[in-house]
């Protein structure tokens, strides 16, 4: 497979291997989509969990928005490593496609429960401590999770490379 010339460019102000740099452009492009798929699932659920009143009276600890958004936030992060997986499969790795699926796809879904579990405490903390602070509670969330979504990516793309895609050239 021939690398890309922008990439190739791009690489070459960088110490890493153009291939490389090439799969990380397109892990993230993956990402981005997934990014969109949970955005639009995490709105939809934390309207949902909000009109049916989830957490409310609940008595451990959490206010109601909290825990609707940690509820919406599990299912939306989980319909995003769905597409990511299927598309990082077909298109960023497709030499993993002679691997047998199931295995990869258990090594794929512990690499993303680790990247929920700090996905979550991201947005939940940076939803509370710093953007409910600038913003009201929806735009506040979005930022969170925007934030939480970059920082994930980087763990997601770095542990699967090293772990569920090693050994492809």
């Amino acid at each position: 497979m021939e690398v890309h010339p922008l990439i190739a460019r791009i690489a070459g102000v960088t110490p890493l291997n153009p291939k490389e740099v090439e799969r990380f452009i397109k892990f993230a492009l993956v990402g981005a989509l997934g990014a969109v798929v949970d955005f639009i699932v995490l709105n939809m659920m934390k309207l949902i969990f909000e009109h049916i009143g989830l957490g409310v009276g609940w008595s451990i600890g959490l206010p109601p928005h909290q825990i609707q958004l940690i509820a919406a936030n599990a299912i939306s992060f989980s319909t995003a490593v769905v597409s990511n997986f299927t598309w990082n499969r077909l298109w960023t790795f497709p030499e993993s496609r002679e691997r047998p699926i199931f295995s990869q796809l258990a090594q794929f879904a512990i690499v993303n429960i680790l990247g929920l579990i700090i996905n979550t405490v991201i947005l939940v903390l940076m939803d509370h401590y710093v953007f409910s602070q600038f913003f009201d509670t929806r735009l506040s969330y979005n930022f969170a999770k925007a934030f939480a979504i970059g920082v994930v990516l980087f763990w997601n793309f770095g542990v699967n490379r090293i772990w569920t895609y090693r050994g492809i050239e």
